[in-house]
Order: C-alpha cells, then sequence, then structure tokens
C-alpha cells in the first residue's frame, strides 16, 4: 500500500519535489525499520529525479537559448554538473543497483556528458562499505558456520568495495591464502523495486532534457542484475574463461573453492598486483608497457571477435598486473568474473564486417554493416566514430596511417556533446550486444592513454587479424550448413 501512494506525490509536477523532500526528512527517523527504510529509498529516489529535472528545467528551459552560443553551452555544462552530483549523492545513499547503474555511467567514457561521466567514476573506488558483522552474519546464514570456524583470519579491511559486495583477504584452516567475496546483505531484499526508481529518475530527466536519454542503460541493468547476483555462476564464468585462454602463459584467472562458495559467498585464490593503469606500480616494476597493451588487445580482441564470450564488466580495477624481479613476463590477473555475454555469430560477423570497413574506408559497407547492427542509415559515420574513438576525419583519412593523440581524444571528447542526442538514438536503437563492447573499446582506449601507449596503436592489428579470423570461420560454417 505504501509504494502505491508515492508516484502521486510526483503527479502534479516538478513542485512536488517539496512534499517528496518533507517525506524524506520526516521518515529518516524511522530508518532502523525494514519498511520504513524501503519507503525512505522510494521517496529519496523520487526527490532526487524530481529535483534533476526542476535543475534542468530553472537552467535550460526558463528562456529561449541560442543553442550554438558559448553562454548556453557553459549553462548546459553547469546543469549537468548540479545534476550528476546530485545522481552520485543518491546512488551513494541508496547503494546497491544504484551503485551499480552509477558504475556504468562513470564506465560510458565518448558516450555521455564528461560532467556524468567524471563524476560517478568515483563510484569504481569509492562504494559503500558494510561492517565486518554485517558480512560475518551472512557467511554464517550461507555456509551455516561460524566464520571463525572457517578462517583462521579474515582482514576487516576490504580489497575492494563494488555496488553488490564485498572482498576480503582471509585464510583457511589449512592455512591458504584466498580472497573472500561477499554479496551485500540488502541487495537482494530491494533490486527489484530500485530498478523501477532508477528507471522512473532517469525517465523523468528525458523528458525535461530530451537529450539525456538513457532507457537502455536500465534495461542492460534489469537483463544482467539476476545473473551477477548467483556468485556460483561467477565461479563457473571464472572456469570457463581460464580454459577457454588455457594457452595464454601469462593470464591467471584465480582459482575458485567450491566447498565454500554459495550464491553470496565466493571464496578465490588470493592474488596481488598493481591496477593496470598504475603507471607508477608499473615503471617501479619495470613492466613493458607496450607488451602489456599488445596483451590485452589481443585477449580482448579474441573475446570479442573469435571466441564471443566477452568479460561484461571491463574497468581498470578488475585487471592487476604483477612482475616479480626474477620474472621474464609480466603476468595479467583477470578479476571479477560475474557478468559474462555470450556474443550472437550474425553479431560477430557484422561488427567484425565493419570494422574493416572502417579500415578500408568503405562508406558503403560502414552503412550496411551499421544498420545491420541496428543504427539508423544517417548515423553510420557517428557510429563508426563511436565504435573507434576517432573523429570522421580521421577515419576518412585512415585510422590505421594517421596515429591518436592526446590533442585528438581532447578534440573528440570536446565536439562529442554536441551530437549528444544522435549518440542517444545510436544507444537506444544499436543491437543491445554493442553496448558490452563500446564499453571494452573505452577500457583498451583509457589503458593505452595512461600508459601513454596510444600512439603505438598497439591493439590494432590483432584486432584486424581477429576479424578476419572471424569473417573466415563464420562464413566456412555457413558454407558447410551449420
Amino acid at each position: 500500500m505504501v509504494y502505491s501512494k508515492v508516484p502521486r506525490l510526483v503527479r502534479y509536477g516538478l513542485s512536488g519535489g517539496v512534499a517528496i523532500g518533507s517525506a524524506v526528512a520526516a521518515m529518516k527517523y524511522r530508518e532502523t525499520d525494514y519498511n520504513s527504510l524501503a519507503v525512505v529509498r522510494l521517496m529519496r529516489a523520487a526527490y532526487t529525479a524530481v529535483d534533476i529535472g526542476r535543475t534542468y528545467k530553472s537552467m535550460l528551459y526558463s528562456k529561449e537559448w541560442d543553442k550554438n552560443s558559448k553562454e548556453y553551452i557553459q549553462i548546459k555544462s553547469e546543469a549537468h554538473q548540479i545534476g550528476a552530483e546530485k545522481l552520485l549523492e543518491l546512488c551513494r545513499t541508496n547503494k546497491g543497483v544504484y551503485i551499480k547503474v552509477g558504475q556504468h555511467v562513470g564506465a560510458l567514457d565518448y558516450l555521455l556528458p564528461s560532467e556524468y561521466v567524471t563524476t560517478m567514476r568515483v563510484l569504481h573506488k569509492d562504494a559503500p562499505r558494510n561492517t565486518i558483522e554485517e558480512l560475518y552474519k551472512v557467511i554464517k546464514e550461507d555456509l551455516n558456520q561460524d566464520p571463525h570456524e572457517l578462517f583462521i583470519e579474515f582482514d576487516p579491511e576490504p580489497l575492494g568495495t563494488a555496488s553488490l559486495a564485498q572482498v576480503h583477504r582471509a585464510k583457511l584452516k589449512d592455512g591458504t591464502e584466498v580472497a573472500v567475496k561477499v554479496q551485500h546483505h540488502f541487495v537482494r531484499k530491494n533490486t527489484k523495486i530500485d530498478l523501477k526508481w532508477m528507471e522512473f529518475i532517469i525517465t523523468t530527466m528525458s523528458k525535461v532534457f530530451p537529450d539525456f536519454q538513457m532507457q537502455w542503460l536500465i534495461d542492460e541493468t534489469k537483463k544482467n542484475i539476476a545473473k551477477e547476483l548467483d556468485f556460483m555462476q561467477e565461479g563457473k564464468n571464472a572456469e570457463r574463461v581460464s580454459a577457454l585462454f588455457s594457452d595464454y602463459k601469462w593470464l591467471k584467472v584465480p582459482k575458485i573453492f567450491w566447498d565454500y562458495s554459495t550464491e553470496r559467498v565466493l571464496v578465490m585464490e588470493y592474488v596481488n598486483g598493481g591496477q593496470v593503469n598504475d603507471v607508477k606500480y608499473i615503471n617501479e616494476h619495470k613492466i613493458d608497457k607496450y607488451n602489456l597493451c599488445l596483451k590485452l588487445g589481443d585477449l580482448y580482441s579474441h573475446m570479442i571477435f573469435v571466441s564471443g564470450f566477452v568479460h561484461s564488466d571491463p574497468h581498470p580495477g578488475n585487471i592487476l598486473v604483477k612482475k616479480d624481479p626474477g620474472d621474464k613476463d609480466v603476468t595479467v590477473f583477470l578479476l571479477d568474473h560475474g557478468l559474462y555475454a555470450q556474443l550472437s555469430d550474425k553479431f560477430r560477423y557484422h561488427y567484425s564486417k565493419l570494422w574493416l570497413s572502417i579500415i578500408a574506408r568503405d562508406k558503403d559497407e560502414m552503412k550496411l554493416h551499421a544498420e545491420k547492427l541496428g543504427i539508423p542509415k544517417d548515423l553510420y559515420g557517428l557510429f563508426a566514430c563511436m565504435v573507434t574513438g576517432r573523429p570522421w576525419d580521421v577515419i576518412l583519412k585512415g585510422i590505421d596511417r594517421t596515429k591518436p593523440s592526446s590533442q585528438e581524444k581532447s578534440t573528440f571528447q570536446n565536439e562529442l556533446p554536441n551530437f549528444l542526442h544522435h549518440v542517444t538514438q545510436c544507444l537506444e536503437h544499436v543491437n543491445r550486444e554493442a553496448l558490452l563492447v563500446l564499453k571494452t573499446n573505452d577500457l583498451i582506449r583509457s589503458i593505452e592513454y595512461a600508459l601513454g601507449m596510444q600512439e603505438r596503436m598497439c591493439g590494432f592489428m590483432v584486432m584486424t587479424k581477429c576479424c578476419t579470423q572471424s569473417i573466415y570461420q563464420l562464413e566456412y560454417k555457413v558454407s558447410q550448413g551449420f
């Protein structure tokens, strides 16, 4: 009954924010009760949506603007920044799925207003954490044993905290060092209603600011959240990707300890190293940056174009590197296997063809294969820019002939907001599988820029080779009637 009353508070438009704000303030005194806490979370989300909408309305729609003027561009940037900070505060306070959606926004370099991307990116490192008592409660419920009977050591300081769980270093009774991933106790209770309210926020923002179309983001989160909440599936994904790339001797996937794992608790081999974009660590350990970028380009190109089984949460925190003084080669650890996508043959074929047409500067082929991926005919050029992270004039000159530069990246990011409406159109229409691939492209590019390797175009040759291999295999498969 309580939930059904909430939407009525916002039927009266943006002025409803006052009523919602008062309700949130009044309810805070009862947050210890679960039902009251749920209502507070809903009210808080509704208030934030209305508040962000009111910001855009007052700053951008209270008068007529010349949308090409410097003043409008400046005011729009300020509105984005205010909206982003309000959304960040909501994500931090409501936690769980809100953090997950915020992290997705923070990973979409090039594709969303930079104010949102930069502001939300802090959630990759600064997600709220649970107390050790709350973690122990989950472990005891799932494993039917007191954590002190399972572990002789359990570091109370987390190795990392994410949207759905946090990871701690521990030791089993036999002295084996492990990493224990424990799901936040509140996540499962709140997931469905949280997603509905995140959808409400995004719908409200898109109505007030039409360029802000992000329904696809909620759709993807809805589709994937159940998979991410099952840690047994994460363990199976880890073992599958380890087997697929067993010939990559430099790649390590932590071993799973199945006897200590459940849907909410995952015990893995403990590994350590530096984050893949930690330049100081890489320099101190004399890791060859060019060789490292080649390896990553090779790994992700084979995932996307050849195997089609792709790590779906690509950000630098999930890739560690290590090279001890006596080691000949760097070791790359791939972490967090909660979400993988199995790309269809059709998608891999047309995406491979699109890349080769971009390299060949064949506009007709670009248009054909972009359309096969769901892109409207008049937006194929923009989609090519989104896929490559390169401006259109560079694509026409040849991306294999023109080296990327920091200046080019800056120009690209400054110009893209001018086409935000068309970017969001691409994201709304494109084959859903492409959303993951765009995130992966951004990861590889961001690592290359962080390590100063962008001009070496490390992954370019292996990616081209993988495209060709994928097309050959798929065409052969069709010719044989499979």
